[in-house]
């Protein structure tokens, strides 16, 4: 999990541009206070905010001592966790208010709450957030892929692009291409099936994201997707290592450039378990990797024929 300060710089990072090239490319050299743009070398700032506390301590007691209360500032949160929280019941110390400070305490309570929601951006990155924590839980996402997909959406938002579309599919692109920059094995049907917005519009802001923010996502590797269909398929892991390193035989000769990841992954385990003799069909390993059984076919006939792989008689089926 990150840091705040830790947070903070990717924030900055992410939300600069060079203003010479254009460029997203930003590096921090935290030694130097500067964030310098690997493209074409320009200082874009040379003055960091350190977030660190102002006192020192050298034992455990005084640092204990000096420590103070309240959650980290979080980009995961609608304000970043720096709101004021009214307790309109009882004072610092636990003892009961007053009717009429509880009264006064409750109207500001009142007051600070509308403050919070007042603007547009703020009510809809309320909302955003929330369906965030939801897709969160349902697909099992790390923290820090999380905060990824969190700053994509504020990006987005601030560029405009949520302006006549859906919360819930930008937030859902957003966590898809979050996943697709940190290599989290999660497909876009995961994606959709936890998402409330139907396949053909995530798809489209997600295109949308990715050529409006100039990602450069890395390419889908089939390995990461392998032990998930072996688990759902009930394969033996030993057939797991073999699929493994029958897509590594392939990378090697190009034969993955352009296949379908899922698909070439079901035929690397297909090949793996007839070769170790376990029982298993096409249309078995195609519903374990939610593929047709016809692209689990294809794939397995380019593998056999590619990496020059001997199963039998049958081997053309």
């Amino acid at each position: 999990m990150l840091s705040v300060v830790e947070a903070s710089e990717r924030q900055i990072v992410l939300e600069l541009r060079c203003p010479e090239c254009g460029s997203r490319e930003l590096v921090t050299d935290k030694l130097s206070g500067e964030i310098v743009c690997g493209s074409c070398g320009l200082v874009i700032r040379d003055v960091m905010l350190d977030q660190k506390p102002e006192w020192r301590a050298f034992t455990m007691e005084e640092k204990k001592a000096k420590r103070r209360v309240g959650p980290p500032t979080s980009i995961l949160r609608q304000d970043k966790g720096l709101s004021t929280t009214f307790q309109p019941y009882k004072d610092a110390s636990g003892s009961r208010l007053p009717s009429k400070t509880r009264i006064k305490m409750k109207r500001l309570r009142w007051w600070d709450l509308r403050a919070k929601m007042g603007s547009s951006v703020k009510r809809n990155l309320y909302k955003a957030m929330s369906e965030l924590d939801r897709l969160s839980d349902k697909l099992h996402i790390p923290q820090s892929v999380k905060e990824n997909a969190a700053l994509i959406y504020r990006r987005a938002l601030k560029d405009g692009l949520i302006q006549g579309r859906s919360i819930a599919g930008i937030m859902a692109a957003s966590l898809y291409a979050a996943c697709r920059l940190t290599k989290t094995p999660r497909s876009l049907r995961d994606v959709v099936e936890a998402s409330t917005e139907d396949r053909r519009k995530i798809s489209q802001y997600y295109r949308l994201i990715k050529s409006r923010q100039n990602m450069k996502l890395p390419i889908d590797d089939p390995v990461k997707y392998v032990p998930k269909i072996a688990s759902k398929a009930h394969l033996d892991s030993k057939t797991e290592r073999h699929a493994i390193s029958i897509l590594r035989e392939a990378r090697k000769k190009k034969t993955t450039t352009g296949k379908i990841p899922m698909g070439l992954a079901a035929a690397a385990l297909y090949i793996a378990a007839r070769l170790r003799g376990e029982a298993i069909t096409q249309s078995g390993i195609a519903d374990a990797a939610e593929v047709s059984a016809v692209t689990v076919r294809n794939h397995y006939k380019e593998l056999i024929e590619d990496l020059n792989l001997d199963l039998g008689k049958d081997s053309k089926r």
